[in-house]
């Protein structure tokens, strides 16, 4: 018995001793993703920035200024999951926000888990659905069971990446009620983030905010003489059923993430609770502002960036003042795409059209009953994926693969559509002009047929309701990574860097594993001596 106690306390003081023997490793990483921020953005308006938000990982830290994720279609999950785990989308679960469910045959979440039941929300998610290891699970896993891994932010998807499989609480704020959400896969629900929902929630203050500009208009540089006639004002009507949606998409809600994640700081002591090496998770948006009344989104969005960075100055002085900067390892990457789409004013004669996807399906369905016999061939559309009806096909003895190469000859031809693809197609074929979209799509959850449309087209899935249509441009801009601490030498890098690279980077720094699925090798960085 005396032997057992003795070789658990040596193997006790083993453990402590490993997280504890390399004093140059940092106490805290906070990983930051900022949903479609660009590179020429904080350049342009460094000038305005404060010296201790984008300014200081800019100085101090390693600057990434051309992160290229070489996939299409990406958005705030698909993208968060490449940054967290080094694979592509066709490898981590998460090929976009909604996938497929053939047992539905509906789109659903990504990351959706009936099993588990939702705290302050209906939502059920889980990470069950991440096949692969993510930065966060290497660092809780490094800590033994120690370490602290927490995340917050506007998306929930995102918050649960960010806090992967091992981590201990994801949070995120709830559509429906603004209220900061989770669900009962994470164990721990920190007694702020409680508090806050009862005592100062989003609801009880969101018909009292107001977005206007923070500067003065002459201030802000590259506009034309009538964008500087009158300010903007934005507010957030609890009558709109999309406030909370309208409140998260607007750099306010950078406000509120950073009170909570200086919550986390102070009231936990994240970081300074012991020798492991704690992570906070943080999201943030510098998305343009659909909701602008004249599609015109340039002074909105200059002014995201300029309080964004007051966001940054802000959880830099509290980690500063509660960890420490020096005992703290920083990134901050963009989610690599840039949505800035909307629909140009006719006078400008720009080439466009109207997709309807219900016309497109119900002529699809009569031309494969026509070729094929009477039936409903076609199940679904998503985000330019057709799918199709398998049990339909197989009750009609027909191949899948025949079915689908009938399905991409005929909607090819169709106005609008500039390329169609069958599942096969994407997965065979070594075209060097194909790789974007191999490495973006899923097989599991992929559409039998993958459409590709004209740019300046807008595509009205008009199926269910309400209709969404969405306009297609290519927007081709520099995105960047930050990286800040781990002895990291200040330095800027213009070559393009593989998004795949940035976890590998983080966790090479951190002289832990890299999680299970990275494809990428680290990034040649230059440290202090």
């Amino acid at each position: 018995m005396n032997r057992l106690i003795t070789s658990v306390i040596c193997g006790l003081v083993g453990i402590n001793t490993m997280l504890s023997a390399d004093p140059s490793r940092p106490k805290l990483v906070v990983g930051i993703v900022v949903d479609q921020l660009r590179t020429d953005y904080i350049e342009y308006l460094q000038n305005l920035f404060t010296e201790r938000g984008f300014k200081l990982l800019m100085k101090d830290g390693a600057f990434l200024r051309n992160v290229d994720f070489k996939v299409s279609g990406l958005d705030a999950a698909s993208s968060t999951a490449m940054i967290y785990t080094g694979g592509y989308p066709r490898q981590t679960g998460v090929s976009s926000a909604m996938v497929y469910d053939p047992a539905r045959q509906d789109m659903v979440a990504a990351l959706n888990d009936e099993s588990i039941i939702g705290n302050f929300t209906t939502e059920t998610y889980s990470p069950k659905g991440l096949r692969l290891s993510t930065i966060s699970d290497e660092i809780a896993i490094d800590g033994v069971g120690v370490a602290g891994v927490y995340s917050i932010a506007p998306d929930a998807q995102q918050a649960i990446i960010m806090a992967g499989h091992a981590g201990n609480s994801a949070f995120w704020i709830n559509d429906n009620t603004g209220r900061w959400a989770t669900t009962t896969y994470y164990k721990e629900t920190p007694k702020h983030l409680s508090q806050r929902n009862y005592d100062n929630s989003i609801a009880s203050r969101i018909d009292t905010m107001q977005w206007k500009p923070i500067l003065p208009l002459s201030r802000y540089p590259g506009l034309p003489a009538q964008k500087r006639m009158y300010d903007f004002k934005h507010t957030f009507s609890m009558a709109d059923r999309n406030v909370y949606r309208m409140y998260s998409t607007s750099p306010l809600v950078n406000t509120e993430v950073t009170d909570v994640a200086i919550s986390y700081l102070k009231d936990m002591r994240v970081g300074s609770r012991g020798d492991a090496i704690d992570m906070l998770n943080i999201g943030y948006t510098a998305a343009p502002y659909k909701y602008v009344k004249d599609g015109d989104y340039r002074l909105e969005l200059e002014d995201s960036y300029i309080r964004l960075d007051g966001q940054l100055t802000r959880l830099f002085e509290a980690i500063d003042k509660y960890v420490g900067l020096d005992n703290t390892f920083v990134y901050v990457a963009s989610t690599g795409y840039y949505d800035d789409a909307v629909v140009d004013d006719p006078k400008y004669n720009i080439p466009t059209g109207d997709f309807s996807v219900k016309r497109a399906l119900s002529l699809l369905n009569s031309y494969l009953s026509a070729k094929y016999g009477n039936g409903d061939y076609v199940d679904t559309y998503s985000g330019g994926h057709v799918y199709l009806d398998h049990k339909q096909i197989e009750d009609h003895q027909l191949s899948v693969e025949e079915v689908a190469e009938a399905t991409r000859d005929f909607l090819v031809r169709m106005s609008g559509v500039s390329d169609a693809y069958t599942m096969g197609d994407i997965m065979t074929s070594a075209l060097p002009g194909m790789e974007s979209l191999r490495l973006s799509t899923d097989p599991k959850t992929g559409g039998d047929v993958v459409l590709e449309f004209n740019s300046g087209w807008r595509v009205v899935n008009d199926t269910r309701f309400p209709n969404t249509v969405d306009v297609m441009r290519q927007s081709m801009v520099l995105t960047p990574v930050f990286m800040m601490g781990g002895n990291l030498a200040p330095q800027i890098i213009s070559t393009p860097v593989d998004a795949t690279s940035i976890a590998p980077t983080v966790t090479q720094v951190l002289r832990i594993r890299s999680p299970n699925g990275a494809v990428s090798k680290p990034i040649p960085l230059s440290f202090k001596n």
